[in-house]
């Protein structure tokens, strides 16, 4: 059984993290989050201890490692913030730890490559949360590419809209320096399995940059896409909305839609058994969906008329 810190306890996907370490047989000694809203431990790990000040939790870390007696933790799972990953991945190392960490791993490129070179001093490892590339749909459509023998390029269209209330934008999911924005928060899964199957960008084009909505097209080496990402709920279709509804995402490649609707429940359990039997996907299998949500973010915008969203919806 290994030991277990997690960090970001009372966010959203720390629920996912929690099972899935309770799916694999393992512990958590202690969790971290300045905010004390985590009543959810109780129902995995009651007796994990707890801090809601990181110099406290630092220091826990620490004297579990050098005391005789102590539990110390083989791995920190990192539920926090974007814009802190990178330094809770060196926290980790730096405790001698692996690191377990959700999208995005880091916000810019070149935080990568400080990161690779940390694991050479600390000999420990960061490993990134890319689920989606475990979702049966998703593999089948990445045979479906290797199989493919007819030399053109198909087309995929991604559609992802997820509504989010007016608390969103004064959170810091609602600022594009501590969260990427859009293409980072909600859309980086997508660009990771898109260039995991596809190859690597050969072109972007940004159609519609608002702090709601991005939509744009991409020339991968295998694939074209056009993609829209939205928070606002009146991008939500009709139906989904009178089905009560809050998300609508849909995949096609050439025209033959992916099923994406279910298969979603144990995905991070799968995510952690892989890390555990020492596979796992490392720093360099971000590299490609960091890099071209990078040049989205900040390549300029062409625009295309005040309706450009429903060009994809």
């Amino acid at each position: 059984m290994r030991n277990f810190a997690l960090i970001g306890a009372a966010g959203f996907i720390a629920p996912k993290h929690l099972k899935a370490i309770q799916d694999t047989s393992n512990n958590i000694v202690v969790a971290y989050d300045k905010h004390d809203s985590v009543g959810i431990l109780d129902s995995y790990f009651p007796n994990a201890s707890f801090f809601t000040e990181f110099e406290r939790f630092d220091r826990f870390l620490e004297k579990q490692r050098h005391q005789d007696d102590g539990e110390p933790v083989d791995y920190i799972s990192i539920c926090s913030p974007n814009y802190l990953h990178d330094a809770h991945c060196r926290l980790a190392m730096r405790v001698g730890a692996d690191a377990i960490c959700e999208k995005p791993l880091v916000i810019n490129p070149w935080n990568i490559d400080q990161l690779k070179e940390l694991e050479q001093i600390y000999g420990r490892k960061v490993f990134a949360v890319l689920q989606l590339r475990l979702h049966e749909a998703v593999k089948d459509l990445k045979t479906q590419a290797e199989a493919s023998t007819s030399g053109e390029k198909p087309e995929i269209i991604l559609t992802y809209i997820t509504r989010r209330g007016r608390w969103y934008h004064h959170s810091w999911k609602g600022d594009p320096e501590r969260s990427g924005g859009l293409p980072l928060n909600i859309g980086i899964h997508f660009f990771d399995f898109l260039t995991w199957i596809y190859g690597e960008a050969e072109s972007s084009q940004l159609h519609l940059a608002q702090p709601s909505r991005y939509s744009g097209t991409l020339e991968l080496e295998k694939a074209k896409v056009k993609w829209f990402l939205s928070v606002d709920v009146n991008d939500l279709p009709a139906e989904v909305v009178k089905n009560g509804g809050y998300a609508y995402r849909s995949i096609t490649c050439d025209g033959q839609e992916v099923d994406l609707s279910k298969g979603f429940t144990d995905l991070h359990t799968g995510v952690y058994e892989e890390i555990l039997s020492g596979c796992g996907h490392g720093l360099e299998d971000t590299r490609a969906a960091i890099d071209l949500v990078y040049k989205i973010r900040t390549e300029g915008t062409v625009a295309i008329g005040p309706d450009a969203h429903h060009l994809l919806v």
